[in-house]
């Protein structure tokens, strides 16, 4: 039973501004494959383009939003294969509110959603070796490691080790 009153929902034009702070995290960009900042005109057409279709898109990313607190974070499910079925998920929770229990609603949500609406077979997150609280996280929602993945993730000076985990529906 969710402890939150937590929505998944798609983006809006006021998403913005959270949007913007959350791909110029430079912290984000060591887990992510991207590296360079985004701009708000970037940004804001993304916004505007999005269909929140993820057969048309091959990704859908939905903002987390709880009631009396706000929009907290981003859970994207990116590169969907629907040959394969399969899609990978990642999942940003703003930090204030980090360590309170939102990660873990908003996988089993969007395990749910993937599994009920969308009719996905597996999903998939790359971790890496040393995210203590996102392998949990994965583990807790019933993930497992299937690969180990040297030299996977480059922070700008040195590489490091990662994990794939799965999750078959």
């Amino acid at each position: 039973m969710s402890q939150h009153k937590m929505t998944l929902r798609a983006l809006e034009p006021e998403d913005l501004e959270l949007l913007y702070q959350i791909e110029n995290d430079r912290e984000l960009w060591d887990v992510g494959p991207t590296n360079v900042p985004y701009s708000h005109y970037a940004l804001r057409n993304y916004i505007a383009n999005s269909t929140s279709d993820i057969y048309a898109d091959r990704q859908v990313r939905l903002m987390v939003e709880v009631e009396n607190v706000g929009t907290i974070g981003i859970v994207d499910l990116v590169n969907y294969e629907p040959q394969h079925n399969r899609a990978e998920v990642g999942i940003v929770i703003q930090k204030p509110f980090r360590e309170q229990g939102y990660a873990t609603e908003v996988l089993c949500k969007v395990v749910e959603h993937a599994r009920r609406v969308l009719h996905i077979h597996q999903l998939y997150a790359y971790v890496a070796n040393d995210n203590e609280a996102s392998l949990n996280l994965f583990r807790h929602a019933g993930f497992t490691i299937a690969a180990q993945l040297a030299d996977w993730l480059f922070d700008g000076s040195q590489y490091h080790p990662a994990v794939l985990m799965q999750l078959f529906l």
